[in-house]
């Protein structure tokens, strides 16, 4: 926003310098049509702050964008527990495909997740 409000005092400081001057030369029957600003040199606190509120807005956009891409992954899961739940085939070829993905890293320890129907049957015991 700082930045924009340079870009933007900028152009009005051309635009009273073009009536300033203009006025000043009209009788002489000099015409000043534009005058160009080629360089505007900030100070170092200034173009500190400038570069800090820019910085903070790419942040602020990329949370955003983060966000975004937790909740798409959120409602997808979702959806997929849902598909699971409706098919017991479904989970289970998706636990032997988890365990084959497990089994071809290189870990020395593998956990086996115990069904919640096997639990059930050890606690009545």
């Amino acid at each position: 926003m700082m930045h924009h409000h340079v870009l933007t005092q900028r152009s009005r400081s051309m635009l009273l310098s073009v009536r300033i001057l203009y006025d000043a030369t009209k009788e002489w029957g000099i015409k000043v049509e534009r005058v160009e600003i080629k360089d505007v040199k900030l100070p170092s606190s200034l173009q500190r702050a400038m570069a800090a509120e820019a910085e903070a807005a790419r942040e602020a956009r990329a949370k955003v964008v983060a966000a975004e891409g937790e909740m798409n992954a959120s409602r997808a899961l979702k959806e997929a527990a849902v598909i699971m739940s409706d098919s017991p085939a479904a989970l289970q070829l998706r636990y032997l495909q988890t365990l084959s993905h497990v089994a071809a890293e290189k870990n020395s320890t593998i956990i086996f997740p115990i069904p919640v129907e096997f639990s059930a049957l050890l606690s009545r015991s």
